[in-house]
C-alpha cells in the first residue's frame, strides 16, 4: 500500500486526482491539502510515499514547499 498526499488549492482538481486514483487500490490517499503550509505540515506527521502536488497556490507554491522538504517523497506535478 502506497500512502498518497494530494495537494491543491482547487478542490474540484484535488476530486479528479482523488477519482483517478480509486482506480488503483495500492495507493491511498492519506490526506488532501488546501495549501503548501498545512502541506508542509502533513508530510512531515503522514510521511507520504507519494505527493501530487499544484504548482500555483497563493502564499506557498508547489516549488516553494519542495524546496522546503529536505528528503521529498516522488512528486507528481498536477
Amino acid at each position: 500500500m502506497y500512502k498518497v498526499l494530494i495537494v491543491d488549492d482547487e478542490p474540484l482538481a484535488a476530486d479528479l486526482v482523488q477519482e483517478y486514483l480509486e482506480a488503483f487500490p495500492d495507493f491511498q490517499v492519506q490526506e488532501r491539502c488546501l495549501d503548501g503550509f498545512s502541506a508542509m505540515k502533513a508530510i512531515q506527521q503522514e510521511r507520504p510515499d507519494l505527493i501530487f502536488l499544484d504548482v500555483q497556490m497563493p502564499k506557498l507554491t508547489g516549488f516553494e514547499l519542495l524546496e522546503l522538504l529536505d528528503n521529498p517523497p516522488p512528486i507528481i506535478f498536477t
